[in-house]
């Protein structure tokens, strides 16, 4: 039998989500729940690894068990042996070939920053900082470029790992409410720190450092020496995951209430 969870967490208190040797991941943490809630060694695979610092309200999980509970019970039992920074929000008996990972037909991210002239002890593990002012509507401009198939080369870490640096995005829309500015960024893949890297070149553009058109310059010169650096991890959130299924939830919440019809 194959059973499909939602998971929400904090990822300030983690390495990332893959077990690692001596630091704590959330794969660990849920693991080690499933284990004492199904009392056997329970593996699971996720929909999109994310890094140290990065939190999630839609993480898609699969595992393979013999256990018999409801969907409500798997919720309930595992909540109860899982560190207070990780929560399951939802369970789905799924078909025996859905795969957390290779069945999903995109992924959605948020970043959120906090855009004030003074840091907030509040909101520092929560979002990224900016304390220039940032202008939205330049932002818009250089996103737009990114929008389509392209290879991302530009903003891949060098360490990624990925056999191709092509991805698609389908989505890349930025909203401004208060101090506070999200992108929202969906794709059918992601390499690794390209949302960060993203970021980072929208708020060149976004504080007069660089004009919109510098961001396709970068992307299609395929040189990460080109972009601007790695942003933070804290403001990064994955918030979607799609499928074909239609009864699986598609979402999880915005982390700071993304309105569609606020003033952008």
């Amino acid at each position: 039998m194959k059973i499909a969870l939602g998971i929400e967490y904090c990822g300030t208190a983690f390495n990332g989500w893959q077990v690692q040797p001596d630091c704590p991941s959330v794969q660990s943490a849920l693991e080690a729940a499933l284990e004492r809630f199904v009392c056997v060694k329970t593996p699971v695979i996720c929909a999109g690894r994310t890094d140290t610092g990065v939190h999630a309200t839609h993480q898609v999980v699969s595992l393979e068990t013999q256990a018999e509970r409801t969907e409500r019970s798997w919720v309930r039992g595992l909540n109860t042996f899982l560190p207070k920074t990780v929560s399951v929000r939802w369970a789905r008996r799924v078909p025996d070939d859905f795969h957390a990972r290779f069945s999903a037909r995109s992924r959605t991210y948020e970043y959120w920053i906090l855009n004030d002239p003074v840091r907030s002890p509040v909101l520092t593990d929560l979002t990224g900082w900016v304390f220039r002012p940032l202008d939205v509507e330049r932002m818009r401009l250089a996103a737009a470029h990114l929008l389509g198939e392209h290879d991302f080369t530009s903003f891949r870490a060098a360490e990624c790992q990925a056999k191709s640096p092509v991805r698609t995005v389908k989505r890349l829309e930025l909203i401004r409410q208060g101090r506070m500015i999200g992108v929202r960024i969906e794709a059918n893949a992601f390499l690794q720190h390209m949302v960060r890297n993203i970021v980072g070149a929208l708020i060149y553009v976004g504080t007069g450092r660089e004009e919109p058109d510098w961001v396709k310059a970068v992307l299609e010169a395929r040189s990460r020496a080109l972009a601007a650096p790695t942003f933070s991890p804290n403001g990064l959130y994955l918030t979607g995951v799609r499928y074909e299924l239609a009864d699986l939830p598609q979402r999880g919440e915005s982390p700071f209430g993304w309105a569609d019809g606020a003033v952008r």
